[in-house]
């Protein structure tokens, strides 16, 4: 039913802001079934896209404040409060109180969480062959491209 709507909506001639919702939607559908795919597969992890975004910050930054997470993914605090408490209760990422600033709070990974992650991107790896692996190099360097205007122009 929603590729029938969407196909309708894009293929609207004669009204703009129709293609544009049109196109809103796909790219939202798009999101929804990357997603869904990649959760299946982090699923028997016991994580899903946000733990396993989470534990790639981690990686990338190393040990972080909780703010810090925040700012860098953008989510909001008291999600970033839940998923820090679901990986920490998953013993993959622990939380001490940061020597600088006892108020605050260093998240870290265990090697546990390093193990998971690496798992993880096995994962990833599978689920992004499957949805972009039709696409040759030229073709994904477009779209990112694409998606990274659109996101700019977005705000």
């Amino acid at each position: 039913m929603l590729d029938d709507l969407l196909e309708r909506l894009l293929s609207e001639d004669d009204d703009p802001a129709v293609r544009h919702v049109g196109l809103g939607m796909l790219l939202a559908s798009a999101h929804n079934r990357s997603r869904a795919s990649l959760n299946d597969e982090l699923r028997p992890l016991g994580i899903d896209v946000r733990g396993f975004g989470m534990l790639l910050a981690l990686e990338l930054y190393g040990p972080s404040s909780q703010r810090r997470l925040i700012d860098l993914t953008g989510i909001d605090k008291s999600t970033m409060v839940r998923i820090v408490d679901e990986l920490e209760g998953g013993g993959l990422v622990r939380r001490e109180r940061a020597p600088q600033d006892r108020r605050a709070h260093s998240i870290s990974l265990t090697p546990h969480g390093t193990r998971t992650l690496e798992s993880g991107r096995r994962a990833g790896g599978d689920v992004g062959e499957r949805l972009f692996g039709g696409l040759d190099g030229e073709e994904r360097d477009r779209l990112v491209a694409l998606l990274r205007r659109i996101a700019e122009r977005a705000g």
